[in-house]
């Protein structure tokens, strides 16, 4: 398993992420982007595969004839250890404790896929490498957010890449890749006033 996981999400002008549970626009080439990306590993000829980890909410999301996603490893975060899920797919308590589980197999490349407070913890996650991001230029009525501001994109996060506007359904949107500055992350944190405990 490589050093660094990655992570990918869609969202909107507002930073939203879906509503409802469910996404709230379709846009069939974000989802082919998003297959070959998690699919593809070099190293398939010698037993290798990609995982996705992702909370319960987002794996219920999944449309049942698609899950488990195919060709990857699918593991779900979940803190109730008698959550049923089908034979082959894991689960974990924690995104720490699902990276150990998955340096264990034969892995090759982790994504985050979700959703919002698992994206909490993996965006200023330690071992947090690229944040592949499609950006839909249009505003949704979310009810979900991706937990990232303006302020700790333009600190952390440094732009690699940024694919042409595209257009589907009357939708703009493009394909941007970041990199996750995590020891500059590290330095603001603790130049960062600790908040004051009120006596009691």
């Amino acid at each position: 398993m490589r050093e660094k996981f990655d992570i990918v999400v869609a969202c909107d002008q507002g930073r939203g992420i879906g509503r409802d549970n469910t996404l709230p626009w379709r846009i069939s080439t974000d989802l082919k982007y998003f297959k070959e990306l998690t699919s593809t590993s070099p190293y398939a000829s010698e037993g290798r595969k990609n995982a996705v980890i992702m909370g319960r909410k987002t794996w219920e999301s999944i449309p049942s004839g698609f899950r488990p996603l195919k060709d990857r490893y699918n593991l779900v975060l979940t803190r109730n250890p008698n959550y049923a899920l089908p034979q082959g797919v894991l689960k974990a308590p924690s995104l720490d404790e699902a990276l150990k589980l998955l340096a264990r197999g034969p892995v090759d490349r982790v994504f985050v896929i979700g959703g919002a407070e698992i994206y909490r913890q993996a965006l200023i996650h330690e071992k947090c490498g690229l944040l592949y991001l499609t950006e839909i230029r249009a505003r949704f009525d979310c009810d979900t957010f991706l937990p990232l501001n303006a302020e700790q994109f333009k600190g952390f996060y440094r732009l690699l890449s940024c694919s042409e506007v595209m257009q589907e359904n009357g939708l703009d949107f493009c394909f941007k890749v970041y990199e996750f500055n995590y020891p500059e992350f590290l330095a603001f944190e603790s130049t960062e006033p600790a908040e004051e405990v009120p006596n009691t």
